[in-house]
């Protein structure tokens, strides 16, 4: 039995489709908030659970005899360290074999500062004596592939992260890695600095979207501070401005770039392109 957190999140419904291809519906079990959105879950034979970080006893039920689960981290930074530590104290209480989680790339040194509660949550995993595995997890390349509208209504891609290199990849490769460890014996203990094969910063992102949209578009570096308020304009609530702002000055820094291609060697394939997550943006 294979319990995914926030199943109904973007990650989760990926890693849950690509579970399906392997395993039967009925050993995979998917713990939700809210059940409601989870209907076209439960319809593939998912059995759907209900459990609330903010209901601590929920979780003994959701994990009830489950051998993996993956804690597919919370999006509600500020709150992220006490609501997963919720789910390792049930993990630990259901003596399941395995703990997995998605953590954030180079967690232990990492300058991003959404790093902080991912370090305080695999702290809280190794202490808790359950056996483990940390997925850390690069960029997303749809983090930028989401705002190619944007860039081509203003002929101009915007950031903050200088010319620092970004190794992303889509969600869908860490969705199939995060399946693949979940369907395996042999990764407790390990952590995963998982990356795309291939790198590029933010000039190059906007060539390629000009290349294939046949439109001019440049790259503008601001100041952090300017990237930010450019940002609260286009009506992103404050934490998601400030995160992404400080991850671009992360991105100039070096932190969201890694060569090791941990990732193609866990999905057995290289990982989606930059040019390919271009394309199905433009589409």
């Amino acid at each position: 039995m294979i319990v995914i957190t926030g199943a109904t999140g973007q990650l989760g419904r990926l890693i849950i489709a690509s579970l399906l291809e392997k395993i039967p519906a009925e050993n995979i079990v998917a713990a939700v908030r809210n059940v409601e959105k989870a209907k076209d879950i439960a319809a593939l034979g998912v059995q759907v659970r209900h459990a609330d970080y903010n209901l601590p006893e929920s979780w003994d039920t959701a994990l009830q005899g489950a051998s993996k689960v993956l804690l597919i981290s919370s999006s509600e930074i500020g709150q992220r360290t006490q609501q997963h530590r919720t789910v390792i104290e049930a993990a630990t209480r259901a003596d399941v074999n395995l703990l997995a989680y998605t953590s954030v790339l180079h967690a232990d040194t990492s300058q991003l500062g959404l790093a902080e509660e991912h370090r305080e949550t695999e702290v809280a995993i190794q202490a808790s004596g359950l056996s483990y595995v940390l997925l850390r997890n690069g960029w997303y390349t749809e983090n930028y592939a989401l705002g190619i509208p944007t860039a081509l209504s203003l002929g101009a891609v915007y950031g903050c992260a200088g010319d620092g290199r970004i190794s992303s990849a889509a969600r869908a490769d860490y969705a199939e890695a995060a399946a693949s460890v979940l369907l395996s014996d042999d990764h407790a203990g390990k952590i995963y600095e998982l990356a795309g094969d291939t790198s590029y910063n933010l000039s190059e992102f906007a060539e390629e979207i000009s290349r294939q949209s046949d439109k001019a578009i440049h790259y503008v570096n601001l100041p952090e501070s300017e990237y930010k308020k450019a940002l609260l304009g286009a009506g992103l609530p404050e934490p998601i401005a400030g995160l992404l702002a400080n991850s671009d000055t992360g991105a100039s820094k070096g932190a969201l770039y890694d060569a090791g291609k941990q990732l193609s060697e866990l999905i057995g394939r290289p990982t989606t392109t930059l040019a390919m997550s271009v394309k199905a943006a433009l589409e």
